[in-house]
Formats: C-alpha cells, structure tokens, sequence
C-alpha cells in the first residue's frame, strides 16, 4: 500500500480520496491547506494524521509516496515542480498546464527523478475504454465524430449575478475550454491522432474566459467536432458515425451509458455507469500499477505521458486561435 497526501479540499478531491482507498491500494496520510485550521477539518473528515501549509515542507515528508493535485489551474506548474523535483510521484487533475512547453518540462523533470508524473482523466483509464474501442470496429470506416461535453455550470447563476466564481475567472487559467474541452481533446487524440488542421470558435464572457466553444477538426477521411460549454446542457451528447453504424456514448467524460446503432436499425447497450468514486478509483489504481511496476506499465503510461503532451499543445494552440491569452503565456 503507498500512502499519499492531496492538495485541494473541494468536492473532487473527495471523490479521489474515496475511490483511491476503495482501490485498497492507498492509505491517505497527508493533506495540504493554505490555511491550517481548514487543513485539520479536512484532514479529520477523511482521516490524515499530517497537515501541511508550507508545500516544501510536505515535499520533504518521508510518510508520503505521492500527492493527487486539485488546486486551481495556475498552481499545478508550480506544485508539480516542487513535488518531481523532491522525488514525490504527482497525479494532477486536468489540465496540467496551460502551456504544452511546461507539460515537456515536467514529464522530463519526473523522467530524471524516475517518479510518475500523471494527468487525472478518466478516460485514459476506465476499463470500459475497451467497450468503446472494440464497438468503434464494428461500425466500419467512420467519417464523422461528434464529441460533446456541455454542461451547465452550478457557479453560472453566480456569474449573471455579478460575481466572479473561479470557473470564469481567467487569472486562475480557466474557462470552458480547459475545464470541459479538455474531455472532448483527449478522446479524440486517443483514438485518430493529430489532425490535419483545425478551426476553432467561442463565446467569450466579459470577464475574459469562454463560456462554450466548438472545435472541428479535419482529417484526411473524417471530420470531428468538439462542443463543449458552461452556458448550457447538451442534450444530444456523443457519437462516432461509420457506414456500418453509430456508437452513442451519454457522457464522454465518464463514458457512461454507451450503445450501438446498427445500419439495420437494431440497437445494442453496451454499458451503463458507475459513481463518481469508482471511476476515479480507476485512475489511482493505474498510478499505483504506474508506479509499483514499471516495466509492465511501461508502454501504456509513455503514451498517457505522450497524449498529456500532445493536449497541453493543442490546448495552447487553441487558445491561440481563440484570443485567449492567460497571464502566463509568452504570446499572450
């Protein structure tokens, strides 16, 4: 069993916590506060017996194996590298960082340190992945994909009432497309490689971040679109097109709910859901295989490194074409 410490107290590092020690592979032994009495109410609601608000400080901590990152976007560069360089394995929510460049930096500083270093996504680890994979083959060539994560925000009512939620905030490097694009880049990614070129359009509120957006992407033989919005909720969700059928997936973010259409009108469940928890359980049971056997895992987490590359640089280019410029980037 490895032991690890989180950074963030929102309801996501909740859900990771939950599903990491129902994995029965990890023993919770550290959180990370700005502020020490809020660090003791998380600590005690979930059973750490450390609380750390000098990151160094938890960063030289012998009782801690590895640290799940949820602070907001603009601190993960920063906490990664603190936490690679002292030889901590880092699991960091998506998106790592704004820029592709920092996302190279670190994977190499983890490289040189021989620890793993991450992106929390769900999709690169939940078994049902191969439900989806092995249905796409059955639906022949497939000249068209729809990926869709639009999800009305639970901070947007805040935002139309004058305030300035952190979701829309893009001193702290968020906005739709990298809270909610970023799950539609990396299936498509995952599944048909770089394309050929792409065009990209948003909605930008007043306070400089995006709302929603739509990517379209162009291969040589298909076209795929990405929609993803904080303004609204899809209703028409996923699907992979093909001359022999149709794959729907209900959520591409949890791969939840996924059924196959066939040309002669027939149509097939292939999977439903499964708690928040659970999926996240899978992700820290893959980083603990990550990182107990390396030559095994070898080749699978290489590519988790390549695709977090590889979507940090569209990400960025993206944004490029957007006019979405963070105080962070050199061309912003």
């Amino acid at each position: 069993m490895l032991r690890f410490a989180t950074i963030g107290s929102g309801w996501i590092t909740d859900e990771y916590i939950h599903g990491a020690k129902d994995s029965g592979l990890w023993e919770l032994t550290a959180v990370y506060s700005r502020d020490k009495a809020r660090g003791k109410i998380y600590a005690a609601r979930h059973g750490a017996k450390l609380v750390f608000t000098d990151l160094h400080e938890l960063a030289a901590c012998s009782e801690v194996d590895a640290v799940y990152i949820a602070s907001p976007n603009a601190a993960h560069y920063d906490q990664c590298k603190t936490l690679l360089a002292a030889g901590k394995h880092v699991i960091c929510e998506k998106p790592l960082c704004a820029q592709g460049g920092k996302v190279r930096e670190l994977h190499e500083l983890a490289g040189k340190k021989n620890v793993v270093f991450l992106e929390a996504i769900m999709f690169m680890h939940l078994p049902q992945r191969d439900i989806l994979e092995e249905a796409l083959q059955k639906i022949g060539k497939i000249s068209m994909a729809k990926i869709d994560f639009c999800q009305r925000s639970s901070k947007l009512d805040a935002y139309l009432q004058g305030e300035l939620p952190n979701i829309f905030n893009p001193q702290l490097e968020t906005g739709s497309l990298m809270d909610l694009g970023v799950y539609c880049v990396y299936p498509a990614l995952h599944l048909f490689g770089k394309p050929e070129s792409f065009t990209a359009n948003c909605i930008k509120l007043d306070t400089g971040a995006d709302g929603n957006g739509i990517i379209t992407m162009q291969y040589p033989d298909k076209v795929v679109t990405l929609t993803y919005s904080k303004l609204g909720q899809a209703g028409a969700n996923t699907d992979f097109q093909g001359n022999e059928g149709t794959v729907y997936v209900e959520s591409i973010s949890r791969l939840a709910n996924i059924s196959l259409w066939r040309k002669d009108g027939s149509t097939e469940a292939l999977y439903g859901e499964q708690p928040k928890y659970k999926l996240m359980g899978w992700e820290s049971k893959d980083f603990h295989w990550y990182i107990t056997n390396p030559e095994e895992s070898r080749a699978e987490y290489e590519h988790c490194t390549e695709l977090s590359i590889w979507v940090a640089e569209f990400l960025e280019e993206a944004r490029k074409q957007l006019g979405l410029g963070f105080d962070s980037d050199r061309w912003g």
